[in-house]
């Protein structure tokens, strides 16, 4: 009868002191193995995700701590997606298939992860993560599908590259499409001619040795570390004209140029006494030099509230951009000469060319005509070389051809003093309306659009300005880095908006934005120069910066997948470049301190490898550089796995909205890395 008592429930009838002990018995269990597992263990990270919900994360207090992997990858088998983008199909793949994980090591310890279907997976690893550990890196990204239709990211460290690659530009340095090239006498070698998909580099491309960290603005725009970029090519070229000096462990700039070797002030100042409607700062606010040589000329312009694009090909004197670059001066290799320059058309105020050794009159002018495309209604072109100030027969005719196709692209001959001759861009089309029949270049046709950029060939015709004065009525500086422009009106949307009102707003918002990170973040305490924003829109985060007094500039980079704003960036006074993120970017490798993407990975992940975009993004980031991107929850895990692959130091924050938002802060410091 006990017995069955027992077994109807009874047992709970038990005696008290039996019921103590049992309770006591539990307890101590319990913390035992909570003492055992808190002391001196490593975090648990536990993480799901499912293929109909979005990946939910929980985190240890141990978060943020580094751990080294190095022995897990080293047994781990990964292999590289064929594809350009990831495959990230459910439905299991023999592709994608892999090897059950190899039994835990001393070193590594593996835990089950439970998802929210109640499913346990033992596809999880911690071990200890050592971020100067660069050897034997593997650079590879793989998608494992688990049980119940999770799945999760593994990507092994990036290696570092050869030495040799230090300086390389992918686009740039592609030396076996450059031995195909049918022709290069018009400057084909230094157009982009970017690797074939899947053959770009999957390394970190190192420092040279000795890098130091960058000298800080504004010392640096008069001196650089040798060891940086060390080339003495442009001081045994240049240094009789004022260019470049050597001074035991850095490069001295005394500010002078091929024409103004008594120095960039003294010729900016001859320029304003010559035409003192150019009024920098005012009314000229967005300037390119063509053929800038070490960028003295726009570094000197800054102070002058003047944002310079520099600009030169990568060619006998290929260190000049990273120069300029080092400085912390705007600059870009850019070439001209068989596509268009990815600026959109009215974009600078004042053109300038120094003997930047083009010639202007080949091919019934399509050269000059770029510059026509680009330059501002009623914006100025300067050229100062020896045709216009030397009387020998061969540069007199060249000056005669010169006169003779500015006449005809409608351009007012201004003032020609000493060495520098200066035209202005008419206002609008009625002097190209009222030319002779048959005067060339004609103008372009009615569906020629100015503003497409990317991939287009140079066309011997004129562009027409708009009916409407879009882009030539623009207010002075600095008034126009907030009032909507007029081409405002232009931009291209999928519905219908307030394009005012939405002006308005991303200028409010990232405001905002960076004003919370200047107080949390302590942006002023940064080095902070060179900075490039990789999805700007209309160049609300610059702006941003301006209005915050941060001693910085921003390149405005638009991506070919979105909306081409770039028009508007210009028209606000600042400067910005059209873009591929799918490609590598025309830069040297280290000369960023700071990248920011706000929505880019959520939107080019269906386009491109996201490994690919960050690993550019390494590429020209300096060492001790940081990295900011606001996108959506969905992509932060991969992120951060990549960053962390690469040797970053990744921190993951919540945004303002709070910890249930769908977006997410992903912020990284990146470290010296040596071989």
């Amino acid at each position: 009868m006990r017995s069955d008592s027992l077994g109807n429930g009874d047992s709970f009838r038990a005696p008290p002191l039996f019921k103590i002990a049992t309770f006591v018995f539990v307890a101590v269990t319990f913390f035992y193995f909570g003492k055992h597992w808190s002391d001196g263990y490593q975090q648990l990270i536990f993480f799901t995700t499912t293929t109909t919900k979005p990946p939910s994360v929980s985190l240890s207090p141990n978060y943020n701590k580094h751990f080294n992997i190095s022995n897990l990858i080293d047994h781990n088998d990964t292999q590289t997606l064929p594809d350009k983008t990831l495959n990230l199909d459910p439905t299991p793949s023999p592709l994608l298939a892999t090897n059950p994980p190899p039994p835990p090591s001393d070193s590594v310890q593996k835990f089950g992860i439970v998802d929210e279907n109640g499913t346990m997976s033992d596809q999880f690893e911690v071990g200890d993560f050592d971020p100067e550990y660069v050897e034997n890196w593997g650079n590879s990204t793989q998608v494992d599908n688990g049980e119940g239709g999770s799945r999760r990211f593994r990507i092994k460290k990036f290696g570092l590259c050869p030495q040799n690659m230090s300086e390389y530009i992918p686009c740039l340095d592609n030396a076996d499409a450059i031995a195909k090239l049918e022709s290069t006498e018009r400057g084909e070698k230094f157009e982009r001619h970017c690797p074939v998909a899947g053959g770009g580099f999957d390394c970190l491309i190192p420092p040279p040795k000795g890098y130091q960290t960058p000298i800080p603005w504004p010392r640096s725009r008069d001196e650089v570390w040798f060891s940086n970029v060390p080339h003495t090519r442009l001081v045994e070229d240049k240094g009789g004209q004022n260019w470049i000096t050597r001074d035991k462990d850095k490069f001295r700039f005394p500010g002078g140029g091929t024409q103004f070797i008594h120095g960039a002030d003294e010729y900016l100042d001859h320029i304003s006494k010559m035409i003192p409607d150019i009024a920098f700062g005012r009314h000229t606010r967005v300037v390119l030099d063509i053929g800038c040589g070490v960028a003295s000329f726009g570094a000197y312009l800054l102070s002058r509230n003047v944002t310079t694009m520099s600009i030169a090909p990568k060619d006998v004197h290929e260190n000049q951009i990273q120069f300029a670059l080092e400085r912390g001066v705007p600059a870009m290799v850019a070439a001209f000469a068989t596509h268009r320059l990815l600026y959109p058309s009215q974009a600078f105020d004042l053109i300038h060319c120094s003997r930047c050794r083009i010639n202007w009159t080949r091919d019934d002018g399509i050269l000059l005509l770029e510059v026509n495309r680009m330059l501002r209604a009623g914006g100025y072109f300067a050229w100062a070389a020896q045709p216009v100030y030397k009387h020998e027969e061969v540069l007199e005719e060249q000056w005669e051809e010169m006169l003779n196709l500015t006449n005809r692209l409608c351009w007012e001959f201004v003032k020609k003093d000493g060495y520098i001759a200066i035209w202005q861009k008419p206002l609008n089309n009625s002097c190209y309306l009222n030319r002779e029949a048959a005067t060339k270049p004609p103008l372009c046709d009615q569906n020629d659009d100015p503003d497409r950029v990317w991939n287009v060939n140079l066309k011997t015709c004129i562009s027409r300005l708009p009916e409407d004065g879009y882009g030539g009525n623009i207010t002075v500086w600095p008034a126009r880095l907030h009032t909507p422009p007029d081409r405002l009106q232009t931009i291209q949307y999928d519905a219908y908006i307030s394009r005012n009102e939405l002006f308005q707003a991303e200028s409010k918002y990232w405001n905002e934005i960076i004003d919370s990170y200047v107080r949390a973040f302590h942006w002023k305490s940064f080095r902070l120069r060179n900075v490039m924003d990789m999805k700007a829109g209309f160049g609300g985060f610059a702006a941003a910066l301006i209005d915050l007094k941060l001693d910085c500039w921003v390149l405005n980079v638009v991506p070919v997948s979105g909306p081409n704003t770039l028009p508007v960036i210009y028209d606000r006074g600042l400067i910005g470049v059209m873009h591929d993120w799918c490609e590598p970017f025309d830069t040297y490798p280290r000369t960023y301190d700071l990248l920011h993407a706000a929505g880019l990975f959520s939107v080019e992940r269906n386009r491109c490898n996201m490994s690919t975009i960050m690993l550019e993004m390494d590429r020209i980031l300096r060492p001790g550089g940081r990295v900011y991107i606001r996108d959506s929850v969905a992509v932060m895990d991969e992120l951060q796995d990549i960053g962390k692959a690469m040797g970053w130091h990744v921190n993951l924050r919540d945004t303002s909205e709070g910890p249930h938002a769908s977006y997410k802060i992903m912020m990284a410091d990146k470290v010296l890395l040596r071989a």
